[in-house]
């Protein structure tokens, strides 16, 4: 019995999909900490909408950290899961010190919308390979991020 993995997607679309997705891994997980932190530390007069949206937010982050890193899986290699790897990979910068609620707000904005990018840019790739369910998974994902940055972005107007 062989191990080998016949998916109907080679051994080189296959690595540099998981690639892709453990950047998307990185940067999910690099944002579901960046979102905990200010659910513990947010304070001011938004503090109860802020304190529940950011609880949502992370606690879907940590179910989607897994659906990627078992689609990486599935590809056949190994999830990156350490501090160091995800700081390598991800494109979102970790935040200095407690900021001001509307800071938090901005950031958490921003990083909603690098986890898109990334999302984005892998999904040529992912369409060429006829990977589907990586691509269901990318537009699933976008979708969600896509709204959640709607949805910060909102409480940021005047």
């Amino acid at each position: 019995m062989s191990s080998r993995i016949d998916i109907g997607i080679n051994d080189q679309d296959r690595e540099r999909i998981a690639r892709g997705l453990s950047r998307l891994l990185a940067d999910t997980y690099t944002l579901y900490l960046k979102t905990h932190n200010f659910h513990w530390n947010v304070t001011g007069p938004m503090f109860q909408t802020l304190h529940l949206m950011f609880e949502a937010q992370y606690t879907e982050l940590a179910l989607a950290v897994d659906l990627v890193a078992e689609r990486i899986r599935a590809l056949g290699f190994p999830a990156p899961g350490t501090y160091r790897e995800f700081s390598q990979l991800t494109s979102i910068q970790e935040s200095e010190g407690v900021p001001k609620a509307q800071d938090m707000i901005r950031q958490l904005v921003e990083g909603q919308e690098a986890v898109v990018r990334t999302a984005r840019e892998i999904f040529p790739m992912v369409e060429q390979a006829n990977d589907q369910p990586t691509a269901d998974l990318l537009t699933q994902r976008m979708q969600i991020h896509e709204k959640n940055a709607w949805m910060l972005r909102s409480l940021l107007e005047q």
